[in-house]
């Protein structure tokens, strides 16, 4: 397995832009200074010996150096030993609502933005649980499978869009039914399902769902998004661009609102808790609170232990192209040409 240490210094490699850019006005200033003293042989007279390609080399040898250095300090790791170690934590279920009225911008980016930046943050401060995500529209379907890989989690969470399910709606008792199933392989002591969604469920069935989570002892903590005033749902193009606001039959523009209490009844009945989704932090720390206080189940996870570094490498490689540019002179040297040519 291959991991970057420090990510955070590719930021170096934005100097790179700037450096091809001093260079290229540095090389057009000298070919106008050459150009006031002369052409072709007439230089060759001035400069005996000189050659007016070197610089160039010299310049590119440099860049090299700097994007060398840059990965160095980065330090690329491989990893060299994979261990299975003993972890402990509860299993954890996110199913985001991806249905049209998501893209209602009541909550401010937008619903289901607001969703998956709720999820991301809390992934983030999960310890050693394990986590699974879910899509529902008038389907759902399953984006990860139950995984101790936040990083995966949070690469499929990014994905999410309310146009990868076609079927339209908001089947909230099929994305309970999925979670459920995703569950009873587990054998986990603690299982919870975060269910995000604004509760507008077009397609009923609650009860069957509910009875089926209560089955398996899964807790469900919905998460309200949206306002009970509502807002109206912005029609986007292929390139993210509204084009106006869906509307009925009649002309008039559709207003979706909160359905908050089919969400409470659905936390009720399953020991869980209904959340507003509207401010981000508090609902963050009181999932965070109640997952605390579940049982936490031991479980075997292989895992990569021990990384060798990779940054002598580049670093190496960068003082290679360092002695390469000193023993490049300005002027002609025979053993430099027959190499060029």
């Amino acid at each position: 397995m291959e991991r970057i240490e420090a990510m955070e210094y590719f930021w170096l490699l934005t100097a790179l832009p700037l450096f091809g850019l001093l260079l290229l006005l540095r090389s057009r200033w000298s070919r106008q200074l050459r150009k006031r003293l002369g052409e072709g042989h007439d230089l060759q007279q001035l400069f005996p010996g000189s050659s007016f390609r070197r610089p160039g080399l010299k310049n590119v040898l440099m860049a090299l150096v700097l994007l060398s250095l840059v990965l160095g300090i980065a330090n690329p790791q491989t990893g060299s030993k994979m261990e299975s170690v003993q972890r402990e934590g509860i299993d954890l279920i996110f199913a985001v609502d991806v249905s049209k009225s998501m893209l209602a911008e009541d909550v401010a980016p937008s619903r289901l933005a607001r969703a998956r930046q709720l999820v991301s943050a809390c992934v983030d401060e999960l310890g050693g649980d394990r986590v699974g995500l879910i899509a529902y529209a008038g389907e759902a379907f399953p984006q990860l499978p139950i995984t101790t890989d936040l990083a995966a989690a949070k690469l499929f969470l990014d994905r999410l869009r309310t146009d990868q399910i076609s079927s339209q709606g908001t089947a909230i008792s099929e994305a309970v039914e999925l979670a459920a199933r995703m569950f009873s392989d587990e054998g986990a002591k603690a299982r919870a399902l975060i269910l995000i969604s604004d509760g507008e469920d077009h397609e009923g069935a609650l009860d069957q769902a509910i009875e089926k989570a209560r089955t398996l002892d899964i807790r469900i903590y919905s998460i309200g998004m949206g306002t009970e005033r509502g807002g109206p749902i912005p029609v986007k193009d292929a390139y993210g661009r509204a084009r106006g606001y869906k509307e009925d039959r009649d002309g008039n523009k559709v207003i979706t609102k909160l359905d908050r209490a089919q969400l409470e009844t659905l936390a009720r009945q399953t020991d869980g808790k209904y959340l507003s989704g509207q401010d981000t932090r508090p609902a963050i720390e009181a999932l965070l609170e109640e997952f605390s206080r579940m049982e936490r189940s031991e479980y075997e996870s292989s895992l990569f232990t021990d990384y060798e570094d990779q940054f002598y490498w580049f670093c190496g490689l960068a003082l290679f192209l360092l002695l390469l540019d000193s023993l490049i002179m300005e002027k002609k040297t025979q053993w430099l040409d027959r190499w060029l040519h």
